[in-house]
């Protein structure tokens, strides 16, 4: 027969350590968001920049990352791994190599700050759209500003860009607010 008390009679208390890191649970949600985000950059995401003659590009990937972080909460440094695996996806397909390491690892920081701030409080049901828009248009703006730099600040590339940059964050807060409950329920995250 098992007791649950010390030789001194008193009750035991088991004390179990919780692990915040990024778990395998967590890279195959960001693996699998990231994924189906490149496989929308290809499709739709080409089919709304023809559509749109180019005024909206949805970069599906920063939507996939902004859901992984809202749904998983990480630290500052496990939200910049977020941020640089993305990154290294959009290297694929980027027409400007490197650029996106810089924009979104920042960006992603930005949202898990957002989320961090944001969460638990009033606002809650706010920031994922908000948190989406203004880490989407960081991001663009961001890439913009170098891409600028490396181009001798062609001041025309911003004025053809930040209509771009705005719709595309329009875009992207609208998709993760409309993906962001149904997937929290379906993980059943409380």
């Amino acid at each position: 027969m098992s007791q649950n008390t010390t030789p001194s009679g008193q009750a035991r208390t088991v004390i179990t350590e919780t692990h915040n890191g990024l778990d395998v649970r967590h890279l195959v949600l960001l693996a699998v968001l990231l994924a189906a985000g490149f496989i929308l950059n290809f499709t739709v995401g080409k089919a709304i920049t023809t559509i749109s003659g180019g005024a909206i590009a949805p970069e599906f990937i920063i939507s996939a990352f902004c859901l992984t972080i809202l749904v998983i909460r990480p630290d500052m440094v496990q939200a910049l791994i977020i941020g640089l695996i993305s990154a290294a996806v959009i290297q694929i397909t980027t027409t400007s190599p490197g650029i996106d390491f810089l924009a979104e690892g920042i960006a992603a920081v930005v949202m898990a700050l957002i989320v961090k701030g944001g969460m638990g409080t009033p606002a809650e049901r706010f920031i994922p759209v908000v948190g989406t828009f203004v880490t989407t248009f960081l991001s663009g703006c961001i890439f913009m500003v170098v891409k600028m730099a490396m181009m001798g600040f062609a001041t025309e590339l911003a004025a053809v860009m930040m209509p771009v940059v705005a719709l595309t964050a329009v875009f992207n807060a609208c998709l993760v607010g409309a993906l962001y409950l149904p997937i929290k329920h379906a993980l059943k995250i409380a």
